[in-house]
Parts: structure tokens; sequence; C-alpha cells
């Protein structure tokens, strides 16, 4: 063989950054993993929102939760990292909001919600240079909890 062979993660992940999604793809293992990560206790009251470069929002149900987790920061990124990867997140930005609900499975996903054929259309046209099956469904998947998630389902 002339090149070397990389990992389909590896791959997966270069396709995402080229397309800029790259951070959805970590704010979804974030989301998976959060009460994982932090425990239950925080998961109740804190919840991640988005990633921006390495800058990691929470959205968190009170001024005392706000409080207690500014005290935190640091172990959160390190447990963060810990999941993800070294380096993945370097800063945490708290804002007051209100808790939704944890995010639901892959099986509840396909009888609660649907996308529209006009975000259909839009995953379509950004896959239509991926010829590997493999990696298309990929990114496909990730692409439709995406719109899914902007519209609140997830």
């Amino acid at each position: 063989m002339a090149g070397k062979i990389d990992k389909l993660s590896v791959t997966l992940g270069k396709i995402l950054r080229a397309r800029g999604l790259g951070g959805r793809l970590h704010e979804y293992r974030i989301i998976e993993k959060w009460g994982q990560m932090v425990g239950t206790v925080i998961a109740r009251h804190a919840q991640p929102h988005l990633i921006r470069g390495k800058r990691l929002t929470l959205i968190v149900d009170s001024p005392a939760w706000m409080q207690q987790l500014s005290l935190l920061k640091q172990e959160i990124i390190e447990q963060v990292n810990k999941n993800l990867g070294k380096d993945t997140i370097q800063s945490i930005i708290l804002k007051l909001g209100e808790i939704t609900s944890p995010p639901v499975s892959q099986e509840k996903l396909s009888k609660s919600g649907s996308l529209s054929r006009e975000d259909a259309a839009q995953i379509e046209a950004c896959l239509q240079g991926i010829r590997d099956p493999d990696v298309r469904q990929a990114i496909q998947k990730v692409m439709e909890k995406d719109f899914l998630n902007r519209k609140n389902i997830l």
C-alpha cells in the first residue's frame, strides 16, 4: 500500500472539521456522557449548552449552583478532557437558565422526531461528495442529531 491508513474515527473527525462540524461531535459526546463525567448531582443542576473553540458553555439552574460550579470549573474541565481527549476544553462559561430533560436514546429519537424535507435535503447536499458509505452514514447521523437538537427534540 502506498499511503498510511487512518482509523475511521480519525478520518471522520477530519471530515467533520472540514465541514465545520467538529465542535458538534464534541458536544454530542459531552451531552451523552455528561452525567458520567460530572456525577448525577451536578448533572441535575448544570448541562452542556455548546462548545466554541475550546470553551464549554454550561446552563446552570440557580445562582447558588453557579457559585458552586465556579469553584469546580477546573475539576469539570479535567473530567471532560479525561473523557474526550487532552485539551478539548480549556475554559467554562456558566449561564443561568432552565435545565432541559436529558438527551433521549436513538430508539426514542426515531419514534419521536423527524426531519423536515428541507433539513433532509440540506443534509443530503452536504453528503454528496462523500463516497465511503460508512463515513457518509456516520456524518449523516451526526447532522440529523444536530438538526433535531435545534428543534428541541433532543
